[in-house]
């Protein structure tokens, strides 16, 4: 069994992927990459391929389900679930390797920097920190690092099409496993730029709590990808 298995949900990220996939080219001899794809037009696949990833196709746009497709299709211990917009410090491996080998019952996920030199989002840095930490309400751009028998024993990333990482995390019975690695990882700003950062936080938030409340992901998607 491989030490680590790194999936990675794609649409149309032929920009971004290959620098993630340079990030990631360190730890060929500890794993494999996997990505899941679901219908790019752009060269992700080509790109993915080019890199030695393993690729798997998922006929829904649906990222819980593409996260679930790399799952079942792993072989890793540890379950690595990013975004194919984030980067990664060059010695992120050696700094998450010593936690590999503890508890396996613990949830790891990355602090929340923004690859962006604008001081308003040091403040949102801030905001969303405070709110993984303290709160345990960490999301899936922050990068999720699992037990395989801890993802499977909570069934996984179900079938939806957003919020998956909000599901996932509100069916675990112990929030105090949950722990934030003192170390990085970069997320684009891309879906900050075109929008005021504060006001598509406080939009977020009413998404959660109207799918909290159980209003159908139906709705809520359809409002989310409003244009």
């Amino acid at each position: 069994m491989s030490k680590i298995s790194i999936i990675i949900p794609t649409i149309n990220e032929a920009n971004n992927l290959p620098l993630l996939l340079s990030d990631l080219s360190s730890i060929q001899k500890e794993g494999e990459i996997i990505i899941v794809d679901c219908g790019s037009e752009d060269k992700t696949i080509d790109i993915a391929n080019i890199y030695g990833a393993k690729v798997f196709i998922s006929k829904e746009r649906n990222r819980g389900l593409q996260l679930d497709i790399g799952a079942k299709n792993s072989k890793g211990e540890w379950l690595i679930f990013l975004h194919a917009d984030t980067r990664l410090t060059h010695d992120w491996f050696k700094k998450i390797n010593p936690f590999l080998k503890g508890n396996k019952n613990i949830i790891y996920y990355f602090e929340f920097k923004i690859n962006h030199k604008k001081i308003i989002y040091r403040v949102l840095e801030i905001l969303v920190n405070i709110r993984s930490k303290f709160f345990k309400q960490p999301y899936g751009d922050q990068g999720l690092i699992i037990h395989r028998t801890i993802y499977f024993k909570n069934n996984g990333f179900r079938n939806i099409p957003l919020m998956e990482d909000v599901d996932f995390l509100v069916r675990l019975n112990q929030k105090k496993d949950l722990k934030q690695l003192n170390f990085p990882i970069f997320i684009s700003s891309r879906k900050w730029e075109r929008t005021n950062i504060f006001l598509q936080a406080i939009k977020n938030w009413h998404f959660r709590r109207r799918w909290l409340k159980g209003e159908s992901l139906k709705s809520i998607y359809s409002d989310y990808y409003k244009k």
